[in-house]
């Protein structure tokens, strides 16, 4: 049975749809992997965070995004947010609002 992804809402799918061609290439990619075989893909193309949130890993010659994602029922990818990464880690701001959004979805799917 197949993987499902959704986005938490219309701005995170259109952050995401807007990353620059090379590395939107590679998340439709791993994203492809991740409906076939589910998110636990392992690095290079996911990785867990903690506390409930995982990562997708896209790389293009522009440079390397994070996409931010959690997982629901009926075997469900929520992503939560995406951002072009700039430095080593996801910003402290930027974990928190994914964190937020995490409990509104699981909120929402008991």
């Amino acid at each position: 049975m197949a993987w499902t992804i959704t986005f938490f809402n219309e701005k995170v799918e259109a952050e995401t749809l807007r990353l620059p061609p090379g590395i939107l290439a590679n998340f439709l990619r791993i994203a492809e992997l991740i409906q076939e075989f589910g998110p636990d893909l392992g690095r290079p193309h996911t990785a867990p965070l903690g506390r409930g949130l995982f990562e997708i890993r896209a790389k293009g010659h522009e440079g390397i995004s994070r996409s931010v994602f959690c997982t629901v029922k009926n075997r469900e990818i929520v992503i939560l947010m995406t951002v072009i990464k700039k430095g080593n880690k996801i910003p402290k701001r930027q974990m928190e609002t994914a964190q937020k959004r995490l409990k509104e979805v699981q909120n929402d799917d008991t």
